[in-house]
Order: C-alpha cells, then sequence, then structure tokens
C-alpha cells in the first residue's frame, strides 16, 4: 500500500460521524476531559477515520475490536460498514457514553456494537471469549482449554481485524499482547505516534530497529501506510501520528516462525541482545548461547543483535 495523507473530502458517505463540534458537545454534556493519563486524543475529522477503516478493509462480513473507542469517532465508521465492533474502553465514563453516542448517530447500528470495560492488557480468550481461538457455543471449561491450546498458532480459526487509534503510551506492549493471546487476530490496522510507527516497522540494520520490529516480525509482516496530521485531534498532540498495518503469516508461510523455534526462546534472545544494544551478540547473550551454536546457526558471534532478522534469531534459538 502507498503511503499518503488524509484527504478529508476522498470519500462520499451517507453516515453521520463526529466532526469538531460534535466531540465537544458528547464530551461536555458527558462532563469528559482528555487526560493525559489514558493518552487520549480524540479525533474530529470523518476523512480521517474513513481513511483508517478502508486502509483496514473492514466490510459488513469482519469482526473487528476496537481498543480505546474514546467518544466513538472511529467507532462509527467502523459500524457504517455494517462489521460488528467490540470496543474495550478502560475509562468507565466513555464506555458509558459510547452506547449513547452510536443510538444517537447512528442508531440502525447499535445491535452490531459491544462495550466492554476494561484495561486493553488484561484481554485474553478468557475474558473475551467471543474471540477465542476456534469459538463455538459451549461451557467455559472447553473453551478455556480450546483457548490455551491454540492461542500461539497462526490464523486459528475466527480470525478478527484489530482497528484503534492507540494511547501512544501503551500501544506497543498492547499489540504484542493482543498478538501472542489470540492466534486468530490476523491483521491490524491502527494509528500511533509516528515514531513508534517507524519503529514497529524497522528493519535489521536501521537505527530505529528495535525489539518492537524483531518481536512483531516473529507473528507477521509489519508496514508503515500513512501519516496523519495533529490538526486531525483534539487536543491536538504535540507529535504527528501514522498508520501501521500488521498482517499474520499463514499456517502454511514460509516466513512462520511458530514452526521452527519456542518463541518464548527466542523472545528471550531478542531482548538480551537489545538490552545491551552496543555489545556484539556472543558478549550480550554469552549466558544463554553456547559457541558452537552460533557456528550451528550459521551467525557471526562478532555481530550485534540489530544486524540479525528474526529469521536469524530462530534459527539461534534452534541451535541452541
Amino acid at each position: 500500500m502507498s503511503e499518503h495523507t488524509t484527504d478529508a473530502n476522498s470519500l462520499d458517505h451517507n453516515g453521520h460521524l463526529l466532526g469538531a463540534g460534535d466531540v465537544r458537545r458528547i464530551a461536555s454534556e458527558a462532563g469528559i476531559s482528555p487526560t493525559k493519563k489514558f493518552g487520549q486524543n480524540f479525533v474530529i475529522d470523518p476523512g480521517t477515520v474513513r481513511r483508517i477503516v478502508r486502509e483496514a478493509g473492514v466490510g459488513a462480513d469482519i469482526r473487528v475490536l476496537e481498543v480505546g473507542p474514546g467518544l466513538g469517532s472511529l467507532t462509527l465508521a467502523l459500524l457504517e460498514t455494517g462489521a460488528a465492533v467490540t470496543a474495550v474502553e478502560i475509562d468507565p465514563a466513555l464506555a458509558a457514553r459510547l452506547p449513547e453516542t452510536v443510538a444517537e448517530f447512528m442508531p440502525e447500528a447499535a445491535g452490531r456494537l459491544t462495550v466492554v470495560t476494561a484495561d486493553a492488557m488484561s484481554l485474553s480468550p478468557e475474558t473475551l471469549p467471543e474471540f477465542a481461538p476456534n469459538h463455538q457455543n459451549g461451557n467455559a471449561q472447553s473453551l478455556k482449554t480450546e483457548a490455551t491450546s491454540t492461542a500461539n498458532n497462526a490464523n486459528d480459526g475466527n480470525p478478527f481485524t484489530l482497528v484503534s487509534n492507540l494511547p501512544y503510551n501503551v500501544a506497543t506492549p498492547i499489540l504484542l499482547t493482543l498478538l501472542e493471546r489470540f492466534g486468530n487476530l490476523d491483521h491490524f490496522l491502527v494509528m500511533v505516534q509516528k515514531e513508534v510507527a517507524d519503529r514497529l516497522a524497522a528493519k535489521p540494520g536501521s537505527k530505529i530497529y528495535g525489539t518492537p520490529s524483531v518481536k512483531l516480525a516473529w507473528y507477521g509482516h509489519t508496514e508503515r501506510v500513512g501519516l496523519v496530521g495533529r490538526n486531525v485531534f483534539w487536543p491536538a498532540p504535540n507529535v504527528d501520528s501514522a498508520l501501521v498495518s500488521f498482517t499474520r503469516y499463514g499456517k502454511d508461510d514460509k516466513r512462520n516462525m511458530a514452526a521452527k523455534a519456542n518463541r518464548e526462546k527466542v523472545f528471550q534472545l531478542i531482548d538480551a541482545a537489545f538490552g545491551q544494544r552496543r555489545k556484539t551478540l556472543h558478549a550480550a547473550l554469552k549466558k544463554l548461547v553456547p559457541a558452537e551454536a552460533f557456528a550451528k546457526a550459521g551467525i557471526d558471534p562478532t555481530r550485534r543483535g540489530e544486524t540479525l532478522t528474526i529469521g536469524e534469531f530462530t534459527s539461534l534459538a534452534a541451535a541452541i
């Protein structure tokens, strides 16, 4: 996908999405003020949220998880497509207000919205069973067993998409946590701080290539797909934003790392290598990797972690 900037007039829709006046009115009526604690910056431009939905490929047959819906700007754009949306909001006041906003602006879509008041870091197939891999109607124990056995497998049953304007301060841990716990999260399109987006999509050898870049590459392919200006938010942040797209590897994809090594072992090596970024692999990993493993994996121990691909980290883990 090519990278481009927001054009608020590029689409023509009949739905009523939230503009600046709507956002401020709803916030005022509900006694809600954006807080730094939850990293709240509300989108006030319909063109931006429609563009996010378009980039994410959301349609009526897509199950969508939205983290941090805020006042509902993106939620309404997602519902406008006919999709079913589960919105997870940590702020109780915002979670309580969201159904009212949908009932006011898009009443015909109210039945397709589910609001969950929770911290996204607490989500799992057990706490969000409708998104559990291979979920079927059944007793809680069978769901728990099935979710535990499949949560780390690529492209498990009942795939869903994450589409969110993520709080800048917790974007990376939220993404990695959800990918780990939900093997059926096969795609996401998120808006994050530009600096975070660059790190998530960075490639080996880059100065910004690091732990988030490599760990995301374990699960699938990540790319930055667009920039978003500060003027589409209220309040306007002090940084620019960007869109990041992710697609999980298929089970038969040759790039699928899960079939080649243990994820926990690979991630342990990644954390150690980047925890001492300036050191060679031999020095940074001396407590974890015996000298013969480097030779077995075909990796020069004088290299630094920032030069290794996820495939090389995986080969090294398998060689231990």
